[in-house]
């Protein structure tokens, strides 16, 4: 993609008409399997943004932290889930609570210790505070087997919270294609094991979530309900090894300006990683720039990136300005204040990342 002109480098842009277009098919395809779409937020972190989604069609948000839930309460956003093991220490006990008390507010537990904590938060409220038991269904990251839900949600239920649901992340699945598929049956497998041993101990809850864009529109089939996909709305290079999308379905990019050509072969542009985090290693590179054919992004300093070019290529100059897809799209997202907004080739307007460094 060309770096519209009057952008100033490094920076972040986005194309509206590849946001809205990767939106749509991602809740059409969902939807049409009978299941919710509720998007994590955390790969955009964008008010505007999250409010297409809810506009398309999508049942809530998915948040990282305590803090993106305020930002997304505070712009009226009314049913979120913190997808994460929150522990409720002082003082956001406090914060979980005024959350509580303003919108429908859901959130992780994978211990009964960090259950304990969120019931003592919202003790003496008027309705009884959500949680979501976490699954490990094999990303081994947090969650718990799917075989032991049944007592934690009898221990939660025990505390005063209402078991609202169950989620799991199939974070495995994006070691390869082919692991996707795997992944989502391991997704699938836990939510149902985890359904029916809650059930088994008298319990009935409302939500089946499952996670991932990799993997949402293969874990979107009963019994799940709603699946939590983040990274479909811009895409990324890890999304293109995937198959998940493709690079033209890729809708944010970042602007770097060739600073240095004075070494052979390479060339130096204004995005170090204090723009494009360290997502990457110098045997898979730091990002694709598809604007010169077989280069190779090798070497990342803070305010430096190192494009080796072959010989055959002809070498940008200085001045010139190129556009990088991120491996992960999420870490720059949280380096910038705003994005270039683009629709047509044209920038159209500017757009804060409202959560941007909201991480507690």
């Amino acid at each position: 993609m060309r770096v519209p002109d009057g952008i100033e480098t490094p920076s972040l842009f986005i194309d509206l008409d590849r946001v809205e277009a990767n939106i749509a098919r991602m809740q059409a395809t969902i939807s049409a399997r009978g299941v919710n779409v509720r998007p994590h937020v955390k790969t955009h972190k964008s008010v505007r943004i999250g409010r297409m989604q809810i506009e398309a069609g999508a049942y809530g948000i998915t948040a990282a932290s305590v803090g993106e839930a305020e930002v997304f309460a505070g712009a009226g956003f009314d049913d979120i889930l913190i997808a994460f093991p929150v522990w409720a220490d002082a003082p956001r006990a406090a914060r979980i609570r005024a959350l509580h008390e303003r919108t429908t507010l859901s959130i992780g537990v994978d211990s009964e210790e960090a259950a304990s904590q969120l019931a003592a938060a919202v003790r003496g409220a008027a309705h009884p505070l959500d949680v979501f038991i976490e699954l490990d269904c094999g990303a081994r990251r947090s969650g718990i087997p799917a075989e032991s839900a049944g007592d934690l949600a009898v221990a939660c239920a025990r505390l005063g919270l209402n078991v609202r649901g169950v989620f799991a992340y199939a974070g495995h699945g994006s070691r390869s294609r082919e692991a996707r598929l795997s992944a989502s049956e391991d997704e699938v497998a836990a939510v149902r094991i985890a359904t029916e041993r809650i059930a088994a101990r008298g319990l009935d809850i409302e939500v089946l979530s499952a996670g991932t864009t990799p993997t949402a529109g293969l874990s979107a089939r009963a019994p799940v309900t709603e699946v939590r996909p983040g990274e479909y709305v811009f895409g990324d290079v890890n999304n293109v090894l995937l198959g998940s999308c493709s690079l033209d379905d890729v809708a944010l990019h970042l602007a770097g300006t060739v600073v240095s050509t004075a070494v052979p072969g390479q060339v130096v542009l204004d995005v170090g990683s204090k723009a494009l985090g360290r997502e990457g290693s110098p045997e898979r590179g730091y990002g694709w720039v598809p604007g010169v054919p077989g280069s190779f992004l090798r070497l990342l300093n803070e305010h430096h990136a190192f494009l080796t070019v072959p010989p055959e290529v002809p070498r940008p100059a200085v001045g010139d300005v190129l556009a990088i897809v991120p491996n992960h799209v999420c870490p720059p997202v949280n380096l910038f204040d705003e994005y270039a907004v683009v629709r047509a080739g044209v920038v159209v307007d500017t757009w804060p990342v409202d959560a941007r460094g909201h991480l507690t």
